[in-house]
């Protein structure tokens, strides 16, 4: 039986793709540290490993017990505005933890790795983004995230290691951990009406994102090692129909029969504008009749009423507090010199 491992499969996406790999016969195992995802998100017929892509001990016997035919790589904190103030958690999660997969693919002969990147690789002034343009990212997530990808192109020159590499946007959906007040803002605006405050909005809300359902991207992430043409090529996964911040409000309030209040913050250091060009991924993987965004956002707005608000998170050890949004600064701390001293 074919065997994968899915890295951050009790998170969202992670647990979406899981779901699919199963459907098509696949032995699943899980890896998950459970520090933003939950234990309830993990299809009940995969194998649950929990503990962190940084642990390389973990990962290499992990490897050498299951012997994996395919790796799919989706652990990540991929809170883009908040990668500025968390440099070193964000290249330890993103980018070491990703290398240690790497090595251990190499190592144990996977036959291919799929990996989540995302388009905050390209940064700014470039779109639609297509795949030929060059990456300029413009935050310490999109710089990992194209450091990852460009060990996946020499791993595949030097060891043959082949890759097929997605880079998603704005993905939202069931399962989402809507408790992050740093990312998927989608989320956010529905934890913040269930829990009768304000939404927020960074700027005037004339941000323009195509919001994509997990629904229109994770068959195909799961099915792209059955793709023999994709092995070793980047694709642009995700939503056309690119919609402003303030639309989004909108449609939330409507989807959670609330109507919205708006509390919008100082602007923070962010691409204004950003979807991206899918004619390469359709070309090679078909074309799916994705959701609409009022259709994807009640479907998640069911989910999330079926589930409850969450308490919002808060990422105590800020690394860099200088030009930290307001709003974020209220509800963190910086790591105390003891601390510092300890790692």
């Amino acid at each position: 039986m074919t065997k994968s491992l899915v890295t951050g499969g009790a998170g969202f996406m992670g647990s979406h793709v899981a779901e699919h790999l199963l459907r098509m016969g696949h032995e699943v195992v899980v890896l998950d540290d459970l520090s933003g995802g939950f234990r309830e998100n993990v299809p009940h017929d995969a194998h649950f490993v929990h503990g962190s892509i940084t642990q390389a001990c973990l990962v290499n016997d992990l490897f050498e017990r299951c012997a994996f035919d395919f790796v799919y790589h989706l652990a990540a904190y991929a809170a883009e505005g908040l990668s500025h103030f968390i440099k070193r958690f964000n290249y330890t999660n993103n980018l070491i933890g990703s290398v240690n997969l790497i090595n251990a693919s190499v190592n144990h002969n996977v036959k291919c790795f799929v990996f989540t990147s995302s388009i905050a690789v390209y940064g700014a002034g470039q779109t639609p983004m297509t795949e030929d343009m060059t990456p300029i990212p413009e935050d310490s997530y999109g710089i990992a995230k194209l450091a990852v990808e460009q060990e996946l192109r020499v791993s595949h020159e030097m060891f043959g290691l082949d890759h097929v590499i997605f880079r998603p946007h704005n993905v939202y959906g069931e399962r989402q951990n809507v408790g992050d007040r740093y990312r998927n803002v989608v989320g956010i605006f529905m934890n913040q009406l269930l829990r009768g405050e304000p939404m927020t909005i960074f700027g005037d809300g004339a941000q323009q994102r195509a919001f994509t359902h997990i629904d229109d991207v994770a068959p195909t992430l799961a099915r792209a090692v059955d793709v023999p043409a994709a092995r070793n090529q980047t694709f642009n996964i995700g939503a056309d129909v690119p919609h402003t911040v303030n639309e989004l409000a909108q449609v939330v309030g409507e989807a959670m029969g609330v109507p919205p209040s708006i509390r919008y913050l100082d602007a923070r250091n962010e691409v204004a504008i950003a979807f991206s060009d899918h004619s390469k991924a359709e070309r090679m993987f078909g074309r799916r009749d994705a959701k609409t965004l009022s259709e994807g956002v009640a479907a998640m707005a069911a989910w999330v009423r079926g589930h409850g608000a969450k308490e919002s998170n808060i990422f105590e050890d800020i690394e860099i507090l200088k030009r930290l949004p307001p709003s974020w600064a209220c509800a963190t701390r910086a790591p105390n010199r003891s601390e510092i001293v300890g790692n």
